[in-house]
């Protein structure tokens, strides 16, 4: 999108927000330690049931802070086209993710956790705030969603 066009207005941001949560496959994934040590990774990711699933080991800072901080900021986009997504995190072990989303975790990606190490788990980050913007320009109205809903 260049400099010099029009705002798009909520309807058209939300609309080009799920369609980046189908069609892109990394995600800037932002957590922290109980000490506020942040963390911050691209990850594959699949939109699924309204929720974001992402998989990654427990083992790594990361898996850690999602498992025990309950809480992420994910982030699409560069810094002219920018999606932040504030959620709260569930953590499914290979044994326990809902097949649906495991599956639809592979189509997208074409790998499949559950048959890699055990170290690994899916993440549910389900959605309590979304804004998006493009540049200063659309700035006002870029929150698309609090607290869960969507408010267009």
């Amino acid at each position: 999108m260049k400099i010099d066009t029009t705002p798009r207005d909520p309807r058209q941001r939300r609309q080009d927000v799920l369609r980046r949560l189908d069609e892109e496959i990394d995600i800037w994934v932002a957590s922290a330690d109980a000490d506020g040590l942040p963390c911050l990774v691209p990850l594959w990711f699949v939109w699924h049931d309204a929720s974001v699933w992402l998989a990654t080991r427990t083992t790594n800072p990361t898996g850690r802070n999602l498992s025990a901080g309950r809480r992420a900021r994910l982030a699409l986009g560069d810094t002219r086209d920018v999606v932040l997504i504030d959620g709260d995190v569930e953590t499914w072990g290979l044994e326990e993710v809902p097949d649906a989303a495991a599956e639809a975790f592979l189509a997208k990606t074409g790998w499949d956790p559950r048959r890699d190490s055990v170290s690994y788990a899916f993440f549910q980050v389900r959605p309590r705030a979304v804004q998006a913007w493009h540049e200063q320009r659309e700035l006002p109205k870029r929150h698309l969603m609090k607290e869960g809903a969507w408010l267009v």
